[in-house]
Order: structure tokens, then C-alpha cells, then sequence
């Protein structure tokens, strides 16, 4: 039986295909929408029963995507009739959105089915660099949704932007922060671009650039403004919940084409083509985890945030090197944690933990 676990809603609709992304999504199967709502009521359903989900036991609800502002609010009715009574009683239930299509009409909706937590994708404050990336909005737009957002009710609202474009200089960096800070948010995401197989920018990677001193300069000017760096891109005067979840190795489901869910010793993926997953929300691949790589893992997410490593999940060796990195001054041990006091440096020193 699982006594705290998250639950992951994929959404694979998307106006627009951005030119960095390489998730799950299509801009030309909205006549899927409603048939695709409908299989993830019933994949939950199975899966719930499957992996013994208790009442309340669902702390957090995240619905990313794609873009789930592209699907209206009340197409996600069937989805939360079935999770009524398994999420918890304060239970955080975010929703990704785009500026552009997150309506005053479809936030009101979300809010009435309980979400309390809105993220935007933002990205940029700048026109040209909204061209750069893909993206079908305009700065003026990300404005105008996230104060429609605060007037629709949410007090608890974040933003995505993204750095180390061909584009960024310091002075344009700390001006997207300087627009972040002055809208009603209590949560930013900031991530270093990546070139991703399969994507546009695979073609162009000289978009991106170094950005070692940009990330330097993202975390110096949000902590001036007492914004906490709680896991390497994450930043807030509070925290997501969910997210802190995945770094604590909470067990999660994950709903949806493209989507990926963990239950203990398993990762799971249902079927990744859309229309074969409306056929058949029931299929997945799963993978068998060893002790060794779930430890692994856990090293990587922990170091990456402000959840630490236990010690105790660590072997003689790699206890061996965490205490040479304490007393360098690499690692802080407090209470049996190993806690990482610079996130850039987190891959490198998972890797010599790890040996």
C-alpha cells in the first residue's frame, strides 16, 4: 500500500512546437482532446487500483505538458472525478499554462475543479528572444496572464524563464529577473538553454552560449531579493511541493502519452503515440529498477537540491569520499545529511561520490 505519493497529468497539446522542446506534444490533433481527457480518467482509474493507492494518499497533482491551457477547463471534469478522495486534504494541484491561451474564462474553471497553484511559461520578457525560442506569445501577454491569474484567485503563481541564449547578456539577464520581481509571483524556474535531439535547435545549436556567469548572476540578484535557490533551477519565496517530491524519491504516477510514473522498485511508461494511447490507456513499458541505480539516483537528486543525501543510503566507499568533500568544504553534514552548499558543482560531486 502507498502511504504518500505523486500524481503527474500529461497534456500533449500545444499550439505551437517550440524550437527547444523535445516533449511528448502536437500542435494538429486537437480533435484528440476530449477522447484523450477521457483515457486518462481511465488510466488513473486502473492505476489506482493497480499500484493500491489509498484515499488521500495523493499529496501533489501536477498537469504539465505540452501546454495544458490548450485543453478547456471543463474536459478535465471525468479526469477529477477520479481523483476526488485520493488527493489529500491540502493537497498542492498545479497547472502549467501559456500566456497566450491561459483565458480569464479557463482559469476561473480550473480553479472551481481545485487547482491552487498556476505555472507559466513565460521563458522571456523579450519580444526577439520569444521569436529566438518558438514561442507563440508576446512579454506583454505573459504581463497580462499572470495579474489575470492573481485576479482569478491564485495566489501562489510561478514563471519559467530561460538563460544562455545567443541572445542573453548580463544586463538582459538581470532585466528579465527586474520584470519577474515586479509581477505577483512567489516562484521562479530558471533553466539554462539545452539543445535537444530531435528539435530545432539541434540544427542551430550555436543559439546557445556559455553560461556559467549568467547562472552566477540569475542567483545573486534573486537572492539580494531574499528568494531562496532551493534545487539548481528552482527559486522562490515558497516551494513546489511536487517538485520537491521527485528529489525526495517520492513513488509517482504518471498519466498520459509521453508521460512516466515510479512505484518502488519500477519506472513505468504508458503508450507514447497519442492515438494508440486513447485506444488503449491501460498499456505500459516498465522498467526494473536495481538497489544500485535507485541509489544513484538519489544522490543525483539530492545533491541537485536542498533535500541532501542520507548517509545511510550511502556504501563504505562512497561514505569514504563524502566525508573527503565535507571536510573540504564541498559538502555540509548535519543530522546524517550530506547537504550540497553550491548546486552548480551538484553532477560533478554526485560523480565522485558515486566513484
Amino acid at each position: 500500500m502507498i502511504n504518500e505519493t505523486l500524481l503527474y497529468l500529461h497534456i500533449p497539446f500545444c499550439d505551437s512546437k517550440c524550437h527547444y522542446c523535445s516533449f511528448n506534444s502536437y500542435v494538429d490533433r486537437f480533435e484528440l482532446k476530449q477522447r484523450y481527457m477521457e483515457a486518462a480518467a481511465r488510466q488513473l482509474r486502473a492505476d489506482i487500483t493497480e499500484f493500491g493507492i489509498e484515499k488521500g494518499s495523493l499529496t501533489t497533482l501536477f498537469i504539465g505538458g505540452g501546454t495544458p491551457s490548450t485543453v478547456e477547463a471543463e474536459l478535465y471534469e471525468p479526469f477529477f472525478e477520479v481523483v476526488e478522495g485520493y488527493l489529500c486534504e491540502e493537497a498542492e494541484i498545479t497547472s502549467e499554462a501559456n500566456p497566450n491561451s491561459a483565458t480569464k474564462a479557463w482559469l476561473e474553471g480550473m480553479k472551481r475543479l481545485g487547482v491552487n497553484r498556476m505555472s507559466f511559461g513565460v521563458q522571456s520578457f523579450f519580444d526577439d528572444k520569444l521569436r529566438l525560442l518558438g514561442r507563440a506569445h508576446k512579454a506583454a501577454d505573459a504581463h497580462r496572464a499572470v495579474e489575470r491569474a492573481r485576479i482569478c484567485g491564485f495566489d501562489r503563481i510561478s514563471i519559467d524563464l530561460i538563460y544562455a541564449t545567443v541572445l542573453d547578456t548580463p544586463e538582459r539577464v538581470a532585466s528579465e529577473i527586474a520584470r519577474a520581481l515586479k509581477l505577483p509571483i512567489d516562484h521562479l524556474s530558471a533553466y539554462e538553454l539545452t539543445i535537444e535531439e530531435g528539435t530545432p535547435f539541434q540544427k542551430s545549436p550555436e543559439v546557445r552560449v556559455e553560461s556559467v556567469e549568467q547562472a552566477k548572476l540569475v542567483r545573486k540578484l534573486l537572492k539580494a531579493h531574499g528568494w531562496k535557490e532551493y534545487e539548481v533551477s528552482n527559486f522562490g519565496l515558497s516551494q513546489c511541493r511536487h517538485n520537491l517530491g521527485y528529489w525526495k524519491y517520492l513513488p509517482y504516477l504518471g498519466i498520459g502519452s509521453g508521460a512516466a510514473g515510479r512505484i518502488a522498485e519500477r519506472r513505468f511508461y504508458p503508450e507514447r503515440l497519442i492515438e494508440r494511447y486513447i485506444e488503449d490507456p491501460f498499456f505500459k513499458t516498465y522498467e526494473p529498477l536495481t538497489p544500485e541505480e535507485m541509489t544513484q539516483e538519489r544522490v543525483f537528486l539530492g545533491l541537485r537540491s536542498c533535500v541532501g543525501v542520507d548517509r545511510k543510503i550511502l556504501d563504505g566507499d562512497m561514505c569514504e569520499r563524502a566525508e573527503l568533500l565535507t571536510r573540504e568544504g564541498k559538502l555540509v553534514f548535519k543530522e546524517g545529511v550530506y547537504y550540497n552548499p553550491d548546486f552548480l558543482l551538484s553532477d560533478e560531486i554526485a560523480l565522485f561520490i558515486l566513484g
